[in-house]
């Protein structure tokens, strides 16, 4: 199985997405899965234009010279894309939005239905593969993260791809701190290296594996006046700086 993971974080493997992301690696490549983790905050990768042009001029190819030019081919020839992205603001990052935008040349410019929906074809030789989304966010509820599973469900339709789960983390920076506190997280990290070995051996992240890593270690009030006097903190040891 060859798997794609794009973390779109800013802090990249420090962020709260890679605590997720990266047991959710290790678990796929103990089940003998192949994959490339890519940062894209390294990566030159401009906004789509709308010309068109790897529709009608250059078929399946984008005219513009950045990063996606060696990204994309390997995007349409995983099994599986995972789709790693904190929750700033009701949704996936922009770097990750921008990406999206530019595999458009992985589609025909036709229209077909598919499942009962209007969709592009998905171009020849790109594998019908599968979608995952990790994500992190620093709010208690899980709700949170609601636009953006509808849009990671979305988009795998639209690929042709199959969604194939979700690993959702509320409270993700917070956790070394949780830990540092005796708060037992490591069942959170366990968890997420099981889904990658269910996702390679059968296919997809099972329920209650999902569940484990998204449940409660704190109750919300407790975080809540943790958060906030962390920061008053912060700006206190500013203003007297």
């Amino acid at each position: 199985m060859n798997v794609i993971a794009l973390n779109s974080s800013p802090n990249m493997d420090e962020g709260g997405t890679a605590l997720i992301l990266n047991p959710f690696v290790e678990g796929m490549q103990e089940a003998g899965a192949a994959v490339e983790v890519v940062y894209l905050r390294q990566l030159d990768i401009n906004p789509c234009t709308a010309c068109f042009a790897c529709w009608l001029k250059t078929p399946g190819e984008c005219v513009q010279q950045d990063d996606m030019a060696a990204l994309c081919p390997k995007i349409g020839a995983s099994d599986v894309i995972v789709f790693a992205t904190p929750v700033y603001a009701d949704g996936m990052t922009g770097t990750m939005k921008t990406l999206i935008d530019r595999c458009i040349p992985l589609l025909e410019p036709f229209f077909e239905v598919r499942d009962g929906h209007c969709r592009h074809p998905v171009r020849q030789g790109v594998k019908p593969g599968k979608v995952v989304l990790v994500s992190a966010s620093g709010f208690t509820e899980l709700d949170n993260f609601d636009p953006l599973l509808c849009h990671a469900r979305a988009i795998a339709a639209n690929f042709g791809r199959e969604f194939a789960g979700a690993l959702l983390r509320p409270c993700a920076t917070a956790l070394p701190e949780l830990e540092k506190h005796g708060i037992a997280v490591g069942g959170v990290y366990e968890a997420a290296r099981e889904a990658g070995r269910e996702l390679v051996t059968g296919g997809r992240v099972e329920d209650k594996t999902a569940v484990a890593v998204s449940r409660e270690l704190v109750r919300r009030a407790i975080y809540v006046r943790a958060i906030n006097s962390r920061f008053r903190q912060i700006l206190s040891e500013a203003e007297g700086a």
